[in-house]
């Protein structure tokens, strides 16, 4: 229980910061202020739009299907808050002790689709039931080339379990990095990040809740403390999938600097408090340059964003599969 607690305030935490930095990311990016009248350089803006959002009436239309359409933000922010149960976030504390870690993550948060298709068919709304059915299209489809891209690396580490690949990274900093040892992953972390962004409805993947054409999408109908869940959940998805890239590809909670000569950086700057710091500073940049895409790149049509998946990235996915296969077995001889 103390750990559920510790998790969800975290996350709390960290979404606050995160809506702040993007608020001001998207302001330097576009030449513009961004928050700056709510305390200094407007860092109690998301704060006051929180606690907005609290004291707002939560309404529903008339014609929702009212029990689905109550707990289907609750069942997204679940799925998406349960993948953070097998995350090893150190050496010493390991929040994975299960073989198939890996595989239980991906099964479990792909079942947020379940609650937005939820969301949209309760909604009783058209312009939610396309959002609903444009998310679930997107998301079952980029968990092809994600679920592909992610059995490259279990293919060259051998495991499925994500504390034993942190520990197979570990050493002597980032030569050991699996992207650093095996070259070949770089292509396949591209993928994972390009369908991350899907997952996560960030742009230029954000079609499900594209206000030009749907309103908001999946989530028209809900306001208050239930919109924002379904925000909280975003910003989840995209922490969660943050780390799970720095762990697959980045050492996980293993420190960058190596040893040179007789000087052990590595050993110095390694620990349970530093490698949690390692993990998150990997994550962080990781959203920094999701942040940086999102006021960067046009939103993608959707014939556009459904080739990308299917023509492109699931065959070169594949290709990169049967190649990972292939030079683990080289290695191997």
């Amino acid at each position: 229980m103390i750990s559920f607690l510790f998790y969800l305030a975290f996350l709390l935490l960290f979404v606050i910061a995160a809506v702040y930095a993007e608020r001001k990311t998207a302001a330097f990016i576009q030449s513009r202020l961004g928050p700056m009248e709510a305390g200094p350089k407007g860092v109690l803006q998301t704060i006051a739009d929180l606690l907005k959002m609290l004291q707002k009436e939560d309404i529903s239309a008339t014609a929702v299907d009212k029990f689905p359409f109550l707990i289907a933000p609750v069942i997204v922010f679940s799925a998406v808050f349960a993948g953070y149960s097998v995350l090893p976030v150190n050496a010493g504390l390991s929040g994975s002790t299960i073989e198939s870690g890996l595989f239980l993550l991906l099964a479990i948060v792909s079942l947020d689709v379940l609650g937005i298709l939820m969301a949209g068919w309760a909604s009783n709304n058209k312009y939610s039931l396309y959002g609903a059915m444009r998310s679930v299209a997107q998301i079952v489809s980029y968990e092809i080339p994600l679920g592909l891209s992610v059995l490259s690396v279990v293919i060259i580490t051998g495991t499925l379990d994500l504390q034993k690949i942190s520990f197979l990274q570990q050493g002597n900093g980032l030569p050991d990095w699996n992207i650093v040892q095996h070259p070949l992953l770089i292509f396949s972390f591209v993928i994972f990040f390009i369908s991350g962004l899907a997952e996560s409805n960030r742009t230029p993947f954000d079609l499900p809740e594209s206000e030009s054409e749907l309103i908001g999408g999946y989530h028209t109908e809900y306001s208050g403390f239930r919109w924002g869940i379904f925000m909280l959940s975003e910003y989840g998805m995209m922490l969660l999938l943050s780390i799970l890239g720095a762990i697959l590809f980045f050492g996980g909670w293993n420190s960058p600097l190596p040893n040179i000569g007789g000087l052990k950086l590595y050993e110095l700057t390694s620990g349970m408090v530093l490698g949690t710091f390692w993990l998150l500073a990997k994550a962080l940049v990781l959203i920094f340059v999701q942040m940086w895409l999102r006021w960067t790149l046009p939103r993608l049509r959707v014939d556009q964003l459904m080739s990308l998946s299917w023509k492109y990235l699931t065959p070169i996915s594949l290709l990169m599969l049967f190649i990972c296969a292939v030079w683990k077995w080289w290695l191997m001889s």
